[in-house]
């Protein structure tokens, strides 16, 4: 794989350079190890809403594990997930946490959270539902608990977990977050960040270690665009106002930001809902941002929906290959 990844580099250099000079976009940074696993679903009906996998050697160009079918069945809740978030955790494993959902129920017809665990990230255990109703209080009538992610707080020793949530007596989502350390239980959540009488869902947090912010990226609702807000503190509060950075002319929600290994770069990929594409922009300091030529990136065969990427090791992309297949 890492002669490979050398070969596309060179061949790469020249389109990119001609892009980057005279078409705006940005340049393709060139990944010094390891690959890309992107975890995602692939659309709403029931059999679709699973754990796919897809795979990169380059952080930019993806192609489906496992024929583009489900490398993981849930047996619990919904037995249905949305919105997948994976992360390598500070004990080696790696983890995913979603929206246990099923869409056909209605858009206000879930309450919980699904999480998942792995060693080697061919096999996966520890499914557990975690319900936010639970928590009772303002929690119980919840209707909306979306789209979950996950960030190591090092100062608590333990992740944040943050997603959207709203209740029946509330039908306006806000962020919330809650502490775990085994993604079976959560402290009481608390409110993140809201936007009184706006929903306010996707969150998507990446540090700055240059700058020292938290920046929190959402889906803007009002017109359906990616914006952030920034913390000099994880749980915030996050400076107002919002600040749109998505380039896409469409729709989008369900952005997710990753770093090409060894670089300086970020990138953000984003939902197209309207189009049934993704799109991806770059970075290098979190606020400004220029478009990958479409042409520098694809998900071929994948059918993409709203998902999160995680940088693994060479052994790491062999294994999966070994296990699911690559196509494409």
């Amino acid at each position: 794989m890492k002669i490979l990844r050398i070969i596309l580099a060179v061949i790469m250099v020249p389109i990119n350079l001609f892009n980057f000079i005279f078409g705006g976009y940005a340049y393709p940074a060139v990944s010094r190890e390891g690959g890309y696993l992107f975890c995602h679903f692939v659309g709403n009906g029931p059999g679709q809403e699973r754990i796919h996998f897809a795979i990169s050697s380059d952080g930019y160009n993806f192609k489906p594990l496992n024929n583009n079918e489900p490398v993981i069945l849930q047996t619990k809740g919904k037995q249905c997930v949305r919105d997948p978030y994976i992360l390598k955790g500070e004990d080696g494993n790696y983890y995913i946490i979603g929206t246990d959902m099923k869409c056909e129920e209605g858009w206000t017809s879930n309450h919980a959270l699904v999480t998942w665990k792995s060693a080697d990230l061919v096999n996966w255990t520890d499914e557990t539902i975690i319900d936010i109703r639970d928590f009772g209080g303002k929690f119980a009538n919840t209707n909306r608990a979306w789209a979950p992610q996950a960030i190591w707080d090092a100062q608590k020793q333990a992740y944040m977990v943050y997603w959207a949530n709203s209740t029946v007596e509330n039908d306006v989502a806000a962020m919330y977050y809650a502490y775990t350390t085994d993604f079976k239980t959560m402290t009481e959540p608390q409110l993140l960040y809201e936007r009184p009488g706006i929903q306010t869902i996707d969150g998507d947090i990446t540090y700055n270690e240059e700058n020292g912010y938290y920046y929190l990226y959402f889906k803007h609702d009002e017109d359906q665009t990616i914006a952030y807000v920034r913390s000099k503190s994880l749980t915030g509060p996050y400076e107002e106002p919002p600040v749109v950075v998505s380039l896409s002319p469409h729709g989008v929600e369900g952005s997710s930001m990753y770093k090409i290994t060894g670089t300086d770069s970020w990138i953000m990929i984003m939902d197209e809902y309207s189009m049934e594409n993704f799109f991806m922009q770059q970075t290098t300091d979190m606020e400004n941002f220029r478009p990958v030529h479409p042409d520098s990136y694809g998900f071929k065969g994948v059918r993409p929906r709203h998902g999160s990427v995680v940088a693994i090791s060479d052994e790491d992309y062999d294994r999966l290959v070994e296990a699911f297949g690559i196509s494409g």
